[in-house]
């Protein structure tokens, strides 16, 4: 996640990203699921995330038809001048078969972009940025489990985005191509015990014949930092198409800049009925650098510099208190020798 989100991990990481920043020790990928995380990747990062998929359609009432098919949804992201802001282009491709049950041998094979956008994302509220107020408690598992009411504040972000759609696609509505904008709010709870939900409101290719307004919402749970579970609700509504989606899956994280993935996709309707089923991989390349302080050095340069200070203060203290020894043990000799 946001990091499921995504987003710490959770994994996701998805998704626990209590901070000053944005940036996470691990990656925070938005894949499996469907919706996207509040918080960004950090500045300075680019991440790319993908999953290829098995697709199968069958529309029961007519005209009767089945799709089958393969496809891959893609998204590279890069956070750039601010820990907030974060550039992205996602798209997914489908290359499928659709035969046309009614009629035998009629069938049509297609293969397109379904959708295809470049955008970018603000996080314009975030209730986790004060560290000191969100660090653990060390002395109560009970106070680092327990529910708190200001986690039901949630992160919020705006997105702005703009489609770019082919002529003759066989997978949007006659007559739309060429560019249409893309706008979306998307929030993000980080509750405790490793609970995360993102919700994301979004009006898809504004203006046009399809203009799609679609809602998701996605539940996740970590149950240790590396492997985490999720499920996700996505409806989709305009004149051109309407669905209620759902999908269940889960991560494994690999290492802090990989993560893999597994997701099951599936409807409740006939018009047509919709099975995905798809696994994925999320992989950063990190070059996020922490804030320089006034002294010239980043923060972590500054913490081991610190730490050798105060070693090296340690050191002279503990010499100061060895030489006051000596000096009393020579003294207690000296007055030992005058006495005899």
């Amino acid at each position: 996640m946001k990091p499921f989100k995504s987003t710490p991990i959770i994994l996701f990481c998805l998704i626990s990203t209590f901070g000053f920043s944005q940036y996470t020790d691990v990656i925070n990928s938005n894949r499996p699921g469907a919706s996207k995380s509040a918080f960004s990747v950090g500045k300075n990062v680019v991440q790319f995330e993908i999953g290829p998929y098995f697709v199968k359609e069958k529309r029961t009432p007519a005209t009767t038809y089945e799709v089958t098919g393969f496809g891959a949804d893609f998204t590279a992201r890069y956070g750039f001048l601010f820990e907030e802001l974060e550039v992205n282009i996602e798209g997914n491709y489908q290359n499928d078969t659709k035969k046309y049950t009614y009629y035998p041998d009629t069938e049509d094979n297609r293969a397109n972009f379904k959708h295809l956008t470049l955008g970018v994302k603000y996080l314009i509220f975030d209730p986790y940025k004060n560290e000191e107020a969100n660090k653990p408690n060390l002395y109560s598992w009970k106070a680092n489990h327990s529910f708190k009411w200001k986690s039901l504040i949630p992160a919020v972000s705006v997105y702005l985005g703009a489609n770019y759609d082919t002529k003759n696609n066989p997978y949007t509505a006659p007559e739309i191509e060429g560019f249409s904008p893309k706008i979306m709010v998307a929030t993000q709870n980080n509750f405790a015990g490793g609970w995360v939900f993102v919700m994301n409101l979004i009006k898809d290719r504004i203006g046009t014949d399809q203009s799609d307004f679609t809602y998701i919402l996605t539940l996740t749970h970590s149950f240790n930092p590396k492997w985490v579970i999720f499920g996700e609700t996505q409806g989709i509504k305009s004149d051109f198409y309407a669905d209620n989606l759902f999908r269940v899956g889960g991560a494994r994280l690999l290492g802090k800049n990989f993560q893999l993935d597994a997701a099951l996709t599936f409807n409740t309707k006939d018009t047509p009925s919709v099975l995905n089923v798809g696994i994925g991989a999320s992989y950063r390349l990190d070059f996020h650098r922490d804030p320089v302080l006034d002294n010239g050095t980043d923060a972590k340069d500054e913490g081991a510099r610190r730490e050798r200070r105060n070693g090296t203060k340690s050191k002279r203290k503990k010499n100061k208190v060895n030489s006051l020894d000596d000096n009393k043990i020579r003294k207690q000799k000296k007055k030992a020798i005058d006495f005899d």
